[in-house]
């Protein structure tokens, strides 16, 4: 699941164009017409390759897919786009998206098609949270319109935040369908050398593991405002309003705990209301 999938949407349920009341969507309205377009255009791409690694059939037929996606692409920066990327054309143009970029979201659905995360070691879980989120914040800052230096760097930081919070959203639900990206080395030290997703998340230590994950995510919070905050609000509003309202959920989770049972967080409206009029309508 890719970081543009908004966190109140589990990602079986995601639409295939930002829903009405998603923190994204709202996000996304902030900013100028063509930009809000070439941004929905990045999220369609976004949603249809994560839903061919998520349930596009048997292993053979998600890799067919996939190289599909990646010939269109390519295609794509050849001249001659196919249909389904069309809507991309003016974006690439307009904003200089990066073909690397794509490549790597659709490496980042791959990673996920194949065969089952279960407890990547820290290196692979940092690769697939580039790949998944970061990819797509390298295309999304560009559109914003922020300075490649520093956009890059709140790709990187904003990227790991939004993924690494959805990670721990999700332990239970993802154990459920077979999946565990909590990481290998983290749930050796409580005593996990080979877990299985569900003995992972019933493991009475696993909120150590969780409660280290969500301090990595803390960070890349801080260093995501702290680029942020370098930036006029007119290049950052869409940012800042999706780094609170992902934050909300963290928060959620920490005041939650990780003991069982885990009921899944999301924010009430009125909270979420604040973060949309504190940093998108200011």
């Amino acid at each position: 699941m890719t970081a543009l999938a908004d966190p109140a949407v589990p990602a079986a349920e995601a639409p295939a164009l930002p829903a009405s009341g998603s923190s994204f969507y709202t996000a996304m309205r902030l900013l100028p017409k063509a930009r809000r377009e070439a941004m929905y255009a990045v999220y369609a791409f976004c949603r249809a390759v994560d839903d061919v690694a998520d349930d596009g059939g048997p292993a053979d037929i998600r890799a067919a897919e996939l190289d599909r996606w990646r010939a269109d692409i390519d295609a794509l920066y050849e001249g001659r786009p196919p249909a389904r990327v069309r809507d991309l054309v003016g974006p690439v143009a307009q904003y200089g998206l990066k073909r690397e970029d794509f490549h790597a979201v659709i490496d980042g659905m791959a990673m996920d098609a194949f065969e089952d995360i279960v407890a990547p070691d820290a290196a692979t879980l940092d690769l697939y949270c580039d790949r998944v989120a970061s990819a797509v914040g390298r295309l999304s800052v560009r559109i914003f319109g922020m300075p490649e230096a520093d956009g890059i760097r709140l790709a990187w930081h904003q990227g790991r935040a939004l993924q690494l919070t959805n990670i721990l959203r999700d332990i239970d639900e993802d154990a459920e369908r077979g999946r565990l990206y909590l990481p290998r080395e983290r749930l050796a030290a409580i005593g996990l050398a080979a877990p299985t997703p569900a003995a992972a998340i019933a493991h009475p230590r696993i909120g150590e593991v969780c409660a280290g994950l969500a301090a990595e995510a803390e960070g890349h919070y801080r260093e995501t405002w702290a680029i942020i905050r370098r930036h006029p609000r007119r290049v950052t509003k869409a940012a800042r309003l999706m780094a609170a309202a992902y934050r909300l959920y963290l928060d959620a989770l920490l005041k939650r705990g990780w003991a069982t049972p885990r009921a899944r967080v999301k924010p009430g409206k009125l909270a979420l209301l604040g973060v949309a009029l504190r940093h998108g309508l200011v």
